[in-house]
């Protein structure tokens, strides 16, 4: 603890001088850091060089001889020296400094002395604002930015036609006018130190006019000084409510508050473009702004902005705002990128934003995580893909007809950062399916109800649904042909599949049949892209026929029919009804159906070979359902036109191959076959095709008006 100031301490400190002293000690300050960068600037061997040197010294000599006077005077005007401790003050350059400075420490207190940690960093605050006027050019600037904004509209489309709707005035100014605005705006700044003494304690208000200088600086000039200005006040509206923040503005106006807050997300970019842009490259990445003088100046300013920005999205309301504050955001991130922790921070908002916004808030904050996803340095790509997988998981906890399109949303764009790298996804795609093998394990295992629980959930099946997604997407024949190679992540497909068809057979009792649908449906996804062959067969032949032969009539309800796309687990009420036994048996005849008519399974040579099987037991089942006279004829159609269907379907493959001219032994004549004949199933319509491209558009049509009846609208909803 420092010792209580003595009398003189406290009537120099209540008599006002110590804070103009110290403004005139950071002035010399400034101006010593001037006169020493101008120096550095200079390159030697130019004429004239030694003299203006001479003059600069002249200038320090002389602030130094006035200061030396100043603290020669009589004892009861104490110095600075005497209050702030003389060795902060005189600088580690002092040698003279270290003396008396023991006797002079005992009158000072702790309340009225600064901290040495508070004045470096506002040295340095000051110094980094000073260096940021002076990158501004001054010379013939307004006549350089009245060509570019010409070809504003060229360059940047949108930021252009936001100035013909909102400051249209803005894009109608004279260079002059930039000048003298630039000449008031620092009078005012000069007239402000003296002004600060009487209105200490009164906050200046931002106005609209003042908002209109700062832009049409920004516009005209692209004055770094302005943005500086623009950018304070932007803070001082981040930090409005918060009352341990020491605010430079005071907003009273609502529209004054979204103006300032639009006009700095939407003109900060474009000046940042101007002065340190940034490239993209051509492989969709982009490259950092380089590590000038004039960048190094700014990338503390710019920090706080984004930092300020980060902090601001948690007190948005408004939805368009938002959105924009993600948009201009996702501008920004070349410049912050090397700051992990601003990249962390932003991360995480968006994500919370990715998942729990609207859908145009989930988008705009999809498009930032993208964008953040675009750096060369592959650790923000790890993170981002364990951050990314984990929001989607903690997303998936409950699904109903409300939350189903948000969680498919998140999923497809969630597998599209996964596709960036297929190198870095490896090992976390690895390492969650093998997580996923470990929990199927563990229920293999166990064998109790809590344990079929952790593989029988909805956070399960979405995650199987989501790495089918991205396997598809990464290993999609027609993106491995464009690339001329094989993805990195096809290894993967076995594992996924073996785990996926594991969980379906883990209990395969009739209540467990809405989750094993969610499974295959998965793996029909997986395998229509990759075409690769799954036996799905065996998994959807065994509940037909269970649904054909039941061990009693099914029971007549009134209740509505199952939805099988937001259900994981038959409900009690549900279990042997007519209703729910019709539903199971034409949503597993149309993913057979589906199955049958991929390319991986309908384009190969031995198709009518591989349905035998299948046609064999669903006609078994058909025979054994007639005769039991259970009164499920409407299941039985369904698969009668099935079978009808597949049956044409073999014909018409046997038809393609009946003119072939090479032995089953000849592989790659069978490749080849294959091949052109997967192309004839995807252009031409075969039997199966055309049955399935029926059911599609009867059931798209169905779960429109669903939707429409589950929002309230007046639809008859036709049989």
């Amino acid at each position: 603890m420092g010792k209580k100031g003595n009398k003189a301490t406290k009537k120099f400190i209540a008599s006002g001088q110590l804070k103009k002293t110290i403004q005139a000690r950071h002035k010399h300050q400034q101006m010593k850091k001037q006169i020493e960068r101008r120096k550095g600037k200079r390159k030697p061997g130019h004429g004239g060089g030694n003299e203006v040197e001479e003059e600069d010294e002249d200038e320090v000599e002389d602030v130094q001889e006035n200061e030396a006077s100043s603290s020669s005077k009589k004892k009861k005007k104490m110095t600075v020296d005497d209050i702030l401790n003389a060795d902060f003050m005189l600088g580690a350059g002092s040698d003279d400094g270290d003396e008396g400075i023991e006797g002079e420490d005992e009158g000072l207190s702790d309340e009225d002395a600064l901290s040495d940690e508070d004045e470096e960093a506002y040295d340095d605050d000051n110094a980094s604002f000073a260096s940021l006027d002076d990158l501004d050019d001054d010379d013939d600037e307004g006549d350089q930015h009245l060509a570019e904004l010409a070809q504003l509209a060229e360059k940047d489309p949108e930021f252009y036609k936001f100035l013909q709707e909102n400051d249209k005035e803005l894009l109608n100014f004279q260079p002059d006018e930039l000048v003298d605005d630039d000449d008031e705006d620092m009078g005012m700044d000069e007239d402000g130190d003296a002004d600060m003494e009487e209105d200490e304690e009164k906050m200046p208000v931002l106005t609209k006019e003042v908002l209109q200088k700062w832009q049409k600086a920004l516009l005209g000039q692209r004055s770094l000084r302005a943005l500086r200005k623009l950018l304070v006040a932007f803070r001082s509206a981040a930090h409005m409510n918060e009352e341990d923040q020491v605010l430079a503005w005071s907003i009273n106006s609502s529209s004054v508050y979204n103006k300032l807050i639009v006009t700095s997300l939407k003109y900060t970019p474009v000046v940042l473009e101007h002065h340190v842009p940034y490239k993209t490259l051509a492989n969709g990445k982009f490259k950092p702004p380089t590590q000038n003088a004039k960048f190094k100046a700014l990338q503390k300013l710019i920090l706080s902005f984004f930092n300020n920005i980060v902090h601001i999205m948690s007190q948005l309301t408004d939805e368009e705002m938002l959105r924009l504050a993600l948009t201009e955001s996702a501008k920004l991130v070349p410049y912050i990128i090397s700051s992990r922790k601003t990249v962390k921070q932003y991360l995480k908002k968006c994500l919370e934003f990715w998942s729990s916004g609207s859908d145009s808030v989930r988008i705009s904050a999809f498009v930032s995580v993208r964008k953040l996803a675009s750096s060369p340095d592959e650790s923000v790509m790890d993170t981002i893909l364990k951050s990314t997988y984990l929001s989607l998981i903690r997303s998936s906890k409950s699904t109903s007809a409300h939350t189903l399109p948000s969680i498919n949303l998140m999923k497809n764009s969630a597998s599209e950062v996964f596709c960036i790298n297929h190198a870095v996804s490896y090992q976390h795609a690895f390492g969650y399916i093998r997580q996923l093998a470990i929990h199927l394990r563990n229920s293999m295992k166990i064998k109790t109800k809590e344990a079929y629980k952790q593989v029988y959930n909805w956070q399960f099946a979405h995650c199987v649904d989501f790495w089918c997604i991205v396997l598809a997407r990464a290993c999609d024949v027609k993106a491995e042909a464009e690339a001329g190679k094989p993805s990195e992540l096809r290894p993967l497909i076995y594992p996924l599949v073996q785990v996926s068809l594991g969980a379906v057979k883990l209990v395969p009792n009739g209540r467990s049949y809405p989750f094993h649908l969610h499974i295959l449906r998965s793996l029909l996804h997986l395998s229509r892209h990759t075409e690769t062959y799954i036996p799905l067969s065996t998994c959807l032949v065994p509940i037909l026929s269970s649904s054909l032969t039941p061990s009693g009539k099914p029971k007549s309800s009134t209740l509505k029919a199952l939805d099988f796309e937001t259900s994981i687990r038959v409900p009690q009420q549900y279990v042997k009804t007519r209703v729910y036994s019709e539903g199971l048996v034409e949503e597993t005849c149309f993913l057979l159906a589906e199955w049958l008519a991929s390319p991986g399974v309908h384009g190969s040579i031995g198709f009518p070979e591989v349905v035998v099987p299948i046609t064999v037991l669903l006609r078994k089942s058909l025979k054994a359902s007639s005769s039991s006279k259970l009164g499920l004829a409407k299941e039985q159609g369904f698969v009668k036109t099935l079978l009808e269907r597949v049956d044409d379907s073999a014909r018409w493959v046997e038809q393609k191959r009946k003119n072939v001219n090479f032995a089953p032994g000849m592989l790659d004549e069978v490749v080849k076959w294959e091949r052109e004949m997967r192309g004839k199933v995807v252009e031409e319509d075969s039997p199966l095709g055309k049955y399935v491209k029926v059911l599609r558009k009867a059931r798209e049509k169905k779960r429109k008006l669903l939707e429409k009846a589950r929002k309230g609208e007046d639809e008859i909803l036709e049989d």
